[in-house]
């Protein structure tokens, strides 16, 4: 998807679960994005805010899943969270978020923004948004 000039419309992935499945797949499409050199924007929100926590929290890491994955040969949490800084994905925590989840002093990842979903809409702009 291209916008004026040819450039690539950006990817929004809004990460509402705090669940493994939906963390793992937002990183998937976010990074998969960025590898194509389309800008992608990862904006967790609620319970997903705990993926752009740091440390990541163990029981994403531990999650049963992750082992399976490996297994298989599919990149886990732990690697598209390095692919995601590495491909330059812009991360946001939502303020209300963190707060509505107690987290409004836990310590973010290195590079995570803290904005409200104005912000994310703007970075967005005419792009898609896809949410989890």
């Amino acid at each position: 998807m291209s916008g004026t000039g040819g450039a690539p419309l950006p990817l929004g992935v809004l990460l509402l679960s705090g669940g493994h499945e939906r963390a793992h797949y937002a990183l998937v499409l976010a990074t998969g994005a960025a590898a194509i050199g389309r800008p992608a924007i990862l904006f967790a929100t609620n319970a997903g805010c705990r993926l752009l926590l740091r440390p990541t929290p163990a029981d994403l890491l531990a999650d049963p899943r992750e082992a399976a994955l490996a297994a298989r040969g599919v990149a886990g949490i732990g690697a598209l969270i390095e692919a995601a800084g590495e491909l330059g994905v812009r991360r946001i925590a939502c303020e209300a978020g963190l707060r509505a989840e107690g987290l409004a002093e836990a310590p973010l990842a290195e590079g995570v923004e803290v904005a409200g979903v104005v912000t994310f809409l703007g970075a967005v702009g005419a792009g898609q948004i896809v949410a989890l």
